[in-house]
Parts: C-alpha cells; structure tokens; sequence
C-alpha cells in the first residue's frame, strides 16, 4: 500500500523506484547500467512507472521519483478503468484461413496480432512475427492454413472484461506481449472455452494514459 493506493509492482520496477527515489532525477541509461540491462529492456517498466505516477519525468533531466500519492490524479483515474471500458474490435480469422490470407489481413486491418477463432471462441493468436517466420522460404502460403504456425489457445495470455486496465498492462509487460485478447469463459459442453468480445493492446494503454494526463 502507497498512498492509498493497493498497486503491485514487479521486482524489477521495485528496483528502478529505488533507484530513482536514491539518485534521482537519473537518466533511463543509468538505470539501464545499474541493473545491468539495456535501455529498450527498460521502456515498458518506466512506462508504467510513470503512468502509475511512481515516476515522473522531463526532458534533458530524466526521471524523478514521486511515489503514489493521493494528489496523483493520473494514477487515480488509469486505476479506475476497466478492460471492458477500452477494449477495441478483435481482427479474427478461422483457423482455415490460409497464410497468405492472414498476412493481407494484418496489413489491411494495420493490427499486430490476429485472433483465430471458432465461432467467436478463441483457439489461437498469430503475429506479424508468427507470419513472417511463416512466410519465409514458403513456397506456397495459399496452401497453408493459419492453424499449423499459430500460438494455440492453452498457451494465450488473456484478459476478461472485468480485469483492470493496470491488470492488463502488466500482463503484456510480464509476457512480453503487444495484444492481449478479451474474454468471456462459458461452458460449451463439457468444455470450457473463451468467447472473445474484443482485444486491449499497448496502444490502448497508451491512448488512455495520455487522456489522462491531459484531462
């Protein structure tokens, strides 16, 4: 608990608010140094540091330590969102859909990741990286349905509506993930399977942050 406020940090911003508490104002580059890491391994764990309100920073100084307060309108507003509030339009195909059809998909719809779904219920995720490892060397991409190189379902990293835009930041922070996928658990039979009402990426978090910190 920090000023009123119930956040969970990884270990990792719990080093970097330290280190900026201790030496601050200090540059992205020496804390990279310090804890031994590059500056681009960095830039997520200080994006949430400073949209929590944790951090704060200027230009030409770098970053200074502000600490959960109950003054930091920021924080309090981005802790006030829901999944469900933000989440956007997922881009699915079928599993049958082949290859070449799926990379024209992700460029027409200009997304990072594709869902594949049966009947609205999820059963994988595909990225433009997926594609590209895919589409390499492949003779035939008409031929090969999306299905054989996506990520399946056990293995995706999801969210549900009711889960916290915070939650759901850290989750693509902790997975090292650009999308995660909203969803809805029901019981289809003796299964339990996810129907997907949408996706949250870090452009979502982004957008709603600088909402908020105009406002």
């Amino acid at each position: 608990m920090k000023g009123g406020y119930r956040v969970k940090l990884s270990k990792r911003q719990e080093q970097i608010a330290q280190i900026v508490r201790e030496e601050g104002p200090v540059t992205g580059s020496a804390i990279a140094e310090h804890l031994e890491v590059t500056r681009s391994a960095l830039r997520s764990d200080l994006s949430v540091l400073t949209m929590l309100g944790v951090l704060d920073a200027r230009p030409n100084v770098g970053y200074y330590y502000v600490g959960l307060s109950k003054e930091t309108q920021t924080a309090e507003r981005l802790k006030s969102f829901l999944v469900s509030d933000v989440l956007s339009q997922a881009v699915v195909v079928s599993g049958e859909t082949s290859l070449y059809d799926t990379i024209v998909t992700i460029f027409t719809e200009d997304v990072g990741t594709i869902l594949v779904c049966d009947d609205s219920y999820l059963v994988g995720v595909v990225s433009r990286k997926d594609l590209l490892r895919a589409s390499m060397g492949q003779t035939d991409s008409h031929a090969m349905p999306i299905s054989m190189i996506m990520t399946p379902v056990s293995k995706v990293i999801t969210v549900e509506p009711t889960d916290t835009l915070v939650e759901a930041a850290q989750k693509m922070i902790d997975y090292e993930v650009d999308c995660l996928p909203v969803v809805v658990r029901e019981d289809v039979g003796n299964k339990k399977r996810l129907k997907v009402v949408g996706r949250v990426s870090k452009t979502t978090v982004a957008k709603v942050f600088l909402e908020c910190s105009i406002h």
